[in-house]
């Protein structure tokens, strides 16, 4: 198994895991069908809003054939509205209803509220089904027993696609006379939900959403919304569940500017892909840090004392000097004869031009004025009384059709992708130059052994298996600083100026109208066109791991955005918190901040994160201890073997008979590929297991497991994984915290 098929971040609980939690009994069995007869009314009509959906895209369809412009235009609207009503319905199927508010009648008057994915209308335009992003349904979540809030009782339904398989309670307001004609049912929502074992991907929690959760969901739209907390207090899908809130409250801003939802990598992008779909919500562009830039699908990490480099703000200092530098093996002279002058631009004067362009704009910018710029040079040497008398229009109209020309200008001053420009970096002495008082000799070298060995000119441009997912964002402050190359001279130029260029945009000189298309690099490149990188909202996760230089690129996609971001500094990756820390607060700008701190772990049994705790407690991570609500009466276990391999097989064995979901390996980096190749092996342990199987077990690095959770963990070595970087004793205080039913670690 590929780590690359493993889904990404926590493992949330499946919810038909098990049919054990049933109630048998005869009250639990008569409220169980009187909610299954309002569930199959709710699904008879959703299936009539899909069918009339339907009809309204087969109506927009018909609009085309009117003949006339604005028939194209309405057919275009309707399917389009159509279409998105359809994969809202569609998406809804699952777990639609989900909730019932029995309400005070005093306060609350109108009987039942029942709570869904989405809002549904009966035939009469009554409410039959209320959003549960709706300020109607907000007391679901935000009602307790010490402030009810009108709620007498709050039932949440679980169920098999339309089938009612359980109902679980809390009597909320047990002294209101309703209370004495309801009964209560099960164990309680929230720790049924807790108990039962995970599976591959994240679900939602809008059945589950608790009081603290939902404050952080339903914060003010505009500026910063802040979500901190220990592990399993559930930030992420809280977070997630806040992008779609903001979907439904603001639909045409957030659709129309687009969410940005980045996290730590394409594990944990996989693992969270389901939940905004489920919630009927398609309007977000998902990406891990090696995927923000358009082009560029990056997985692989650099070790950590290159990522230490790498993500350093002085990298943004070295990205600028590098798009500043001449490019490799350029001409360093220019030399025309122009009648009766012999025309020389010496290296000296080349550089003096290159300066004065540079200092007009982006690189790429100029690109247009950089045949006028050196026409203006070398006009100033012509002395000659031939030259001088047929005038600069004659001049500059030989010199643009004189091919030696045209082929330096090419060559000298080519527009540049970043990838090209970031290959330039393979050189050694290249590197050196521009990391002047930036970097240390020894940190150039470890950038150099990074990037590979020295390119021909022709090759320097990184290919994506060069890629790691700290270089995307010096790719991407490349591409800044470059600019990118405007089609025509733009319109505040001069006259004479936008006149002395026209000849690198007309059909009269093919030399020059091929300027661009012959001077490009081609092949996969970030692309140039940061108009498109604006969202209107930008969700952060594991915010605590992005490197100044990641939170620069990050910064450029949310410049007018409201934010979401979600961390712990204690499960922090990134060595120097405070670099990062000035890096975010100038990604973030003077946006207003609202800060949420959730409190409470749902993830880990206590024993498991009283574990973590004293770990963290005992190296000195100064942690957010949030408090474990679910205790299994199951410690964790130590075990100190002399066969690694046999050791981490008995552990696994008996992890898969014992939990019924899934069950990660953790290695540290440097054992992962040995790791695998053992468990590749034990294709026999889906028959020794007890009905284990090898499709529950995923082998992870530490940094793997960011975000993700797992009903079982074998900790491999755990003394390594705190040694292999300077923030090991971080990464594996969140190793440590990723089970919620077992967890054993094996050392020898």
């Amino acid at each position: 198994m590929s780590v690359d098929s493993i889904p990404p971040d926590s493992f949330s609980p499946d919810p038909l895991a098990s049919d054990a939690s049933i109630p048998q009994d005869a009250v639990a069995r008569q409220e169980i069908a009187d909610e299954q007869a309002f569930v199959d009314r709710v699904y008879r009509q959703l299936d009539r809003s899909t069918r009339n959906a339907e009809a309204l895209a087969t109506e927009g369809h018909g609009r085309a054939h009117l003949g006339h412009e604005g028939g194209l235009v309405e057919r275009d609207a309707m399917v389009f509205q159509a279409a998105k009503r359809i994969a809202t319905l569609n998406a809804a199927h699952e777990g639609l209803v989900f909730g019932r508010l029995d309400l005070d009648p005093e306060r609350l008057p109108g009987g039942p509220r029942y709570i869904g994915r989405i809002g549904l209308r009966d035939e009469k335009r009554d409410s039959l089904l209320v959003d549960w992003r709706a300020p109607a349904a907000a007391v679901f979540y935000q009602a307790t027993a010490a402030d009810p809030q009108g709620v007498v009782r709050r039932r949440v339904l679980r169920c098999t696609g339309a089938k009612v398989v359980a109902v679980e309670d809390d009597l909320l307001d047990p002294a209101n006379p309703e209370a004495e004609r309801l009964p209560v049912v099960g164990e309680g929502a929230l720790m049924a939900q807790l108990s039962r074992a995970r599976d591959r991907t994240m679900h939602s929690i809008v059945a589950t959403i608790q009081a603290e959760q939902d404050r952080a969901i339903r914060a003010p739209g505009k500026g910063v919304v802040l979500i901190s907390g220990g592990p399993g207090t559930g930030k992420t899908v809280v977070a997630l569940h806040r992008a779609a809130y903001l979907l439904y409250s603001d639909r045409r801003r957030y659709e129309h500017g687009g969410v940005l939802i980045v996290g730590p990598s394409g594990v944990f992008m996989r693992y969270i892909e389901r939940v905004l779909p489920s919630l009927g919500e398609t309007a977000v562009a998902l990406r891990s840090l090696g995927e923000v830039v358009d082009g560029i699908r990056a997985s692989r990490h650099d070790e950590p004392a290159v990522a230490d480099v790498k993500g350093a703000t002085r990298m943004a200092e070295l990205m600028r000097r590098t798009a500043r530098h001449a490019v490799p093996d350029a001409p360093s002279e220019l030399r025309v004869f122009y009648r009766d002058d012999n025309i020389v631009l010496s290296s000296h004067e080349l550089g003096r031009v290159r300066r004065q362009l540079l200092s007009q704009g982006p690189r790429n910018r100029v690109v247009p004025r950089v045949a006028s710029t050196l026409l203006d040079a070398m006009w100033r040497q012509v002395r000659g009384d031939r030259g001088r008398d047929r005038g600069r229009d004659e001049f500059d109209d030989e010199m643009l059709g004189t091919a030696a020309f045209v082929d330096f200008v090419l060559a000298w001053w080519p527009p540049l992708d970043a990838t090209e420009v970031l290959g330039w970096l393979h050189d050694p002495d290249l590197l050196a130059r521009v990391a002047q008082g930036l970097l240390s000799t020894d940190e150039q070298a470890l950038l150099s052994r990074s990037w590979g060995p020295v390119r021909e000119p022709a090759a320097y441009r990184v290919t994506p298996d060069d890629w790691s997912v700290q270089d995307v964002p010096l790719l991407d402050e490349l591409r800044f600083v470059l600019g990118d190359v405007p089609e025509r001279p733009q319109r505040g130029d001069r006259d004479d100026d936008l006149d002395s260029l026209s000849p690198l945009f007309d059909d009269g000189v093919p030399e020059l109208t091929t300027f661009t298309a012959r001077a490009a690099p081609t092949g996969p490149r970030p692309s140039s066109r940061t108009e498109d990188d604006f969202y209107a909202h930008v969700l952060v996760d594991e915010a605590q791991d992005l490197s100044p230089m990641q939170w620069r690129m990050v910064g450029r996609r949310g410049r007018s955005a409201t934010w979401t971001v979600v961390g712990d500094p204690a499960q922090s990756s990134w060595p120097v918190p405070a670099d990062a820390a000035r890096a975010r607060e100038q990604a973030l700008g003077d946006k207003a901040r609202h800060e949420f701190h959730l409190s409470t772990n749902y993830r880990n049994s206590k024993e498991i994160y009283d574990f973590a705790a004293a770990y963290a407690q005992h190296v000195g991570l100064d942690a957010d201890l949030p408090n474990a609500v679910r205790a299994t009466g199951v410690e964790p276990e130590e075990r100190t073997v002399l066969d690694l391999r046999a050791g981490v097989r008995d552990a696994v064995t008996s992890l898969l008979a014992a939990v019924e979901g899934t069950v990660a390996v953790v290695a540290p980096a440097g054992r992962r590929a040995q790791v695998q190749g053992w468990v590749d092996g034990w294709s026999d342990l889906a028959k020794d297991a007890s009905g284990g199987s090898l499709a529950r077990l995923a082998v992870l690095t530490g940094l793997q497991t960011k975000g993700l959770e797992f009903d079982g963990i074998v900790v491999v070595t755990p003394d390594e994984i705190e040694a292999e970087s300077t923030t090991g004793r971080g990464t594996l205080y969140v190793v440590l915290t990723r089970a919620t039913q077992r967890m054993v670690t094996v050392s020898t």
